[in-house]
């Protein structure tokens, strides 16, 4: 019998034992006449997070989950204000652990006042994660914890207490890297489809593309507490060059390479497959282990690099063109041919934008700046984990997706190993973007200041 399911079956057992001795709290669960009233859920939360006894602990947990799987939308958001409205920290304990450790700042006041000030909910959500399928259950709830938070801010503290833990439940020790090939379980594949968010997979077919042929891999971490779901996925192309097109790479009739022969690999789409565990990093830890990995298996590979979306560029430019702050007048109209309709299929059109599109992105990555960072998320993920911009492609991306989002551009960013941890520095510390001369070549020249800047600029000095 497998540990995981071991486990939850024990799990169950302690859970119907647990029903038992609090007193058939969830007589319908176990198909007998109710003794008692059923408690409101306030008054089970509470009981759990006082609760000593392991088996009566997993069975509220179990319960409480229950319960929260039955409730509505409304009731689902009045249940994520009772965390956030009553298991905060004991304030009364907190304000003695404060005094104390005014008048005393030895270690131990410190220890006291930091586990007084931790909230209540965090050791609710380690209990609830007893039960059995809690992590999962738990995923799920912050999943709709994201979604609230747009309408009530104020539940943000509890979504910090979710992420403290997940950052702790879902670290690097417990992950599992696991290779996803033809042969993986159909489950698992249909949920690769289902999670592919940077190049949508069509259906069956196209999946095998992918992963089939012998210069393709695939490769996702998983957890042992979530079975057969993945957490993130990444696909690979194997390649003799660095590709400039993702037709590239995708098109069935491509010429395909003998492994041994690559010298290239290409990670060509990431997606993060659990929307409840946004803001845990998987990524640099996946791509890492993966480049590992493929250099035991094919030391022959030289270049590891991806072919990556740029989905914040064309939201920037339609930004910059109707108030220009990074790019001049002259580049500017050069991408007036944005406006017209279908651009992509009229081959005048396409070499006329494709140098423009290209300086314009050049200043993306190098110039431009939102809340005092790169405004691109993908470029943020890939410059901190150390990668180079390496160079820009124009018309990458002809989708549907890559149109609306970048204009058809991609790029590629270099992973070179021995220079990962000065680029990660530059990027993280001083705000830099490491880029190859290819790209900062097409980098156009500074925005000139404009006649009422100047105006406005004498007058100040006078």
């Amino acid at each position: 019998m497998p540990a995981a399911s071991f486990l939850n079956d024990m799990l169950q057992a302690l859970a119907i034992k647990g029903r038992r001795l609090i007193g058939q709290w969830d007589n319908a669960a176990l198909d007998v006449a109710p003794t008692v009233a059923i408690p409101s859920l306030e008054d089970e939360l509470d009981a759990l997070v006082s609760s000593r006894g392991e088996a009566s602990g997993t069975a509220l947990a179990q319960s409480i989950l229950a319960r929260w799987q039955g409730l509505d939308k409304e009731g689902q958001r009045d249940f994520l204000t009772i965390l956030n409205r009553d298991f905060g920290p004991d304030r009364a304990r907190l304000d003695v652990a404060i005094e104390r450790y005014r008048q005393d700042r030895s270690a131990a006041a410190l220890t006291a006042l930091s586990h007084a000030a931790e909230p209540r909910r965090q050791e609710l959500l380690r209990r609830l994660n007893l039960a059995s399928g809690g992590t999962a259950t738990l995923v799920k709830m912050r999943e709709v914890l994201l979604k609230a938070m747009a309408d009530d801010p104020e539940l943000k503290a509890v979504d910090a207490d979710f992420l403290h833990l997940f950052t702790s439940w879902f670290n690097r020790g417990f992950l599992i890297l696991k290779p996803i090939d033809w042969t993986t379980p159909a489950n698992i594949l249909e949920k690769i489809i289902q999670y592919e968010a940077v190049h949508d997979i069509g259906g069956w077919d196209e999946l095998r593309r992918r992963l089939q042929p012998s210069d393709r891999r695939c490769f996702a971490f998983f957890h042992p507490q979530l079975n057969d779901e993945p957490l993130i996925f990444v696909e690979v192309a194997l390649t003799s060059d660095i590709p400039q097109r993702i037709s590239d790479v995708l098109t069935e009739n491509r010429q395909k390479v003998r492994p041994d022969e690559a010298r290239t690999a290409v990670f060509y789409s990431i997606s993060n497959c659990q929307t409840g565990l946004r803001g845990v990093s998987f990524g640099n830890f996946l791509i890492k282990q993966v480049v590992d990995d493929l250099r035991r298996e094919l030391p022959n590979l030289e270049t590891f690099v991806t072919l990556s979306p740029v989905p914040g560029l064309a939201r920037w430019l339609a930004a910059e063109r109707a108030s220009p702050s990074v790019l001049d007048d002259e580049l500017l109209g050069q991408l007036d041919g944005l406006d017209i309709a279908n651009w992509q299929n009229d081959p005048v059109e396409r070499a006329a934008l494709a140098p423009a599109l290209s300086a314009a992105t050049a200043a993306y990555f190098l110039r431009a700046r939102s809340n005092g960072r790169l405004p691109d998320p993908v470029g943020r993920f890939h410059l901190g984990n150390g990668a180079r911009l390496h160079q820009i492609n124009a018309l990458a991306d002809l989708s549907p997706r890559g149109l609306r989002e970048a204009h058809g551009m991609m790029v590629n960013y270099l992973y070179k190993l021995d220079e990962i941890g000065s680029n990660h520095e530059a990027f993280a510390v001083q705000d830099k973007t490491v880029a190859s001369d290819a790209v900062q070549v097409l980098l156009p020249d500074p925005r000139p200041t404009s006649t009422q800047e100047e105006v406005a600029a004498e007058r100040a000095i006078a």
